[in-house]
């Protein structure tokens, strides 16, 4: 990983230029940079997480877009296809993504279509910005489980030490180190697989109920082995979710702005230039901070 100076990027009539003011570090670039994510070629500047200011506005884009602070959807699409004009435009055909298939946050400043912005209210940190879209992955997916039926417990796999830690201080009621003690608690209505490795696969089965939902959010590996007479034999339903809809980024803007959703104390910015030291770092394996977050702004 390198740092650079890249030439202004380029408008089209209906995008803005935006200043990132905060850009979260997610677990799929750390794969990316760890090349273990085939849709992260090199060279890419990452950074899909991220918020900030609105610098300028394309011909196509409102001018009163300038000087706002937003927080950006990384999510493009054709916006004109069935699943678009359902709502879905996580389920597009020609769906891509602001910081893997084109430029992205990691930068002093990032084109993106003005459809994408979101405004973020005044006095909000653009730490808690950049946190939208990762919450609106966990928004969405939840969503997806309550279609499904009702749910009175939920277990979340794919939690280190300090996220366990985080989820007693939010209110779990129990965080193991091992899924195992799971399943002698109690089977559950519903289990989120955040990795996406057969081993946390074949856990969610062995804590889900009978008849219960099992979402696979987690993209480690993509193919698993799993007992699948079980699954049938039990009615286990296995969901996949991916990314959000325009509704869940809103839900999680509201969630994190009203406060209820809370996520104690952030880690401050760190320049850009500390992004190859803060890479390796968390390639080296998790830290306690809920989130490691980028800036120009730092210095």
């Amino acid at each position: 990983m390198a740092v650079e100076t890249l030439a202004e990027p380029r408008q089209v009539d209906d995008e803005v230029l935006v200043r990132p003011e905060a850009a979260g570090i997610c677990g799929s670039e750390i794969e990316g940079y760890l090349g273990r994510m085939p849709n992260r070629i090199p060279p890419l500047v990452m950074g899909h997480e991220f918020a900030g200011t609105v610098v300028a506005a394309g011909r196509g884009a409102r001018e009163e877009w300038s000087g706002r602070r937003v927080a950006v959807n990384p999510l493009l699409s054709c916006r004109v296809c069935v699943r678009c004009k359902e709502g879905e435009r996580n389920l597009c055909a020609e769906r891509r993504l602001i910081g893997v298939h084109v430029a992205g946050g990691f930068a002093e400043r990032v084109s993106v279509p003005a459809a994408n912005l979101v405004l973020l209210p005044d006095g909000v940190d653009a730490r808690i910005g950049a946190l939208v879209e990762p919450l609106a992955n966990a928004v969405h997916a939840v969503g997806l489980a309550l279609r499904l039926g009702a749910v009175q417990s939920a277990v979340m796999l794919g939690a280190g030490a300090a996220r366990r830690a985080a989820a007693l201080a939010a209110g779990a009621r129990a965080a193991h180190a091992d899924a195992g003690e799971l399943a002698r608690g109690g089977r559950a209505d519903l289990v989120i697989d955040a990795v996406g490795a057969t081993a946390t696969r074949r856990a969610a089965l062995d804590v889900v109920r009978v008849g219960g939902v099992v979402v696979l959010l987690g993209l480690h590996e993509d193919e698993s082995a799993l007992p699948f007479h079980r699954i049938v034999r039990d009615q286990v339903t296995l969901q996949g979710s991916f990314a959000y809809t325009d509704a869940n980024f809103a839900a999680a803007l509201e969630l994190l702005t009203s406060g209820k959703v809370s996520l104690g104390e952030l880690a401050g910015t760190r320049p850009l230039e500390a992004g190859p030291e803060a890479f390796a770092t968390l390639a080296a394996g998790p830290t306690a901070q809920l989130k490691t977050f980028l800036s120009p702004l730092s210095s």
